[in-house]
């Protein structure tokens, strides 16, 4: 019978279930998606209680199954979302998204009551993001929902809850208090002043520092349970492992392309909060410089716009390779446009380098405000989605002629950190 970590690795779109051997290779995984469904303003949200039955049916068949012993489980979920439980332990609001609007005269009301906006982003090292700073969502319910605000006993920030459905601990985490959520003062190192003026630290259950929120029974033993990571933080683990020593980059990609620079020694500015670069911790709570771009979303409707109007398969992006030739001719001919005219390319492989080549632009501002400034890093790991884009890669590479740009091919980078992040509290030595 196989020893193996379990992870779940919770995206915004895709939902993952993946056992590590000791060895840290994958022996198995399965991955599912759900439709979003409505909250209360008939905003899409996670199907919470899906997701929740999902996790539980999983592990429960790996159990049943016998193949695999599982020694460990952790977690790894997208960040900004906060799950809130009443006195019974159970959710009392959707899992809100992070791109529902945030009322106007409620962050009005907020920045009156609090102080300048670019000042408290700087102390909390978020961007003003309204529903993407977690901690404002709780704002929003204290202030808009006080009926279901007085009903919460305990607030999670989303992997946190997910380690809880298992031991039933409720623990907070620096990955997640760390990733943009404006309840957190950077210099002072605990919740931000505004947090207990409004009396919200109360929610928020102790930090978990040993890395273990508790553990579950499998099979009639008990086994550690980690706390949960934030996405962006787990995915940087393997690389810390693998090049701690040699400054590098990381270019974690898929809903975001979000660049990652865990050597950074400037101090974060209000020019850099308002061009979406941030601070996030990693699991042991020291300080990475963040920049991110939106370009999995922006990435996918432009290929099915492609599709469209190219009448070709929605996944043909999938089969082009990069072409210097294209390149090159649609550098010389094809001027940037405000928006993409489709009509001005005589094939989708032309209108495919050209998109491409603009989505690499902006993220290349984004890995040099992480970077802080040109980059003096020897190199820079993509991993995630877009590692397997050619024409993203040579691209990206091309931008940057002094750095030495490798992809990382194990596509399970960010369980892969979660399971890491398990040998220490296991006991068990690293693998060779």
């Amino acid at each position: 019978m196989i020893a193996c970590t379990a992870i779940f690795d919770i995206g915004k779109t895709n939902k993952k279930f993946v056992l590590f051997n000791e060895a840290l290779h994958l022996e198995w995984g399965v991955q599912t998606q759900f439709e979003e469904v409505k909250d209360e303003d008939g905003f899409d949200c996670e199907d919470l209680t899906q997701l929740t039955q999902w996790m539980r049916d999983t592990w429960r068949a790996v159990e049943a199954e016998g193949r695999y012993r599982v020694i460990a489980l952790n977690f790894a979920t997208h960040g900004a979302g906060m799950v809130h439980l009443d006195d019974q332990g159970q959710p009392v609001t959707p899992l809100y998204s992070y791109l529902k609007p945030f009322p106007d005269d409620l962050l009005a009301q907020f920045y009156r009551t609090y102080g300048d906006r670019d000042e408290l982003a700087a102390q909390t090292a978020s961007p003003p993001m309204g529903m993407l700073n977690s901690g404002l969502q709780l704002y929003w319910l204290k202030h808009a929902r006080p009926a279901l605000f007085a009903r919460i006993r305990t607030s999670l920030h989303f992997p946190s809850y997910c380690a809880y459905l298992f031991t039933g601990n409720a623990t907070t985490e620096y990955t997640s208090v760390g990733c943009h959520t404006a309840l957190w003062d950077f210099a002072r190192h605990d919740y931000h002043h505004w947090v207990y003026a409004e009396g919200l630290d109360r929610l928020f259950p102790p930090f978990c520092q040993a890395g273990q929120s508790g553990s579950v029974a499998f099979r009639g033993e008990s086994i550690p349970v980690g706390t949960g990571l934030h996405d962006s933080s787990a995915a940087l683990i393997p690389y810390l492992r693998k090049s701690a020593d040699e400054p590098f980059l990381l270019l974690s990609t898929g809903t975001w392309g979000i660049a990652l620079n865990p050597f950074a020694r400037q101090p974060l500015t209000v020019e850099m909060l308002l061009q979406d670069c941030l601070n996030f911790f990693t699991f042991d709570g020291r300080t990475v410089r963040a920049s991110r771009l939106f370009i999995g979303d922006e990435h996918q409707r432009l290929t099915e716009h492609l599709a469209r109007h190219f009448r070709k398969p929605s996944d043909f992006h999938k089969t082009i390779r990069y072409d210097g030739k294209v390149q090159q001719f649609i550098r010389k001919h094809r001027p940037e446009p405000q928006k993409m005219d489709l009509g001005r390319f005589d094939s989708y492989e032309e209108a495919y380098h050209y998109f491409i080549q603009h989505l690499v632009d902006r993220q290349a501002v984004a890995i040099r405000l992480a970077a802080e400034g040109d980059p003096t890093h020897r190199k820079l790991f993509v991993d995630g989605g877009f590692c397997k884009n050619d024409v993203f890669v040579r691209l990206l590479a091309l931008a940057f002629p002094t750095l030495t740009v490798e992809t990382f091919e194990e596509v399970q980078g960010t369980a892969l950190g979660a399971a890491m992040v398990m040998e220490t509290v296991t006991k068990r030595e690293p693998a060779e």
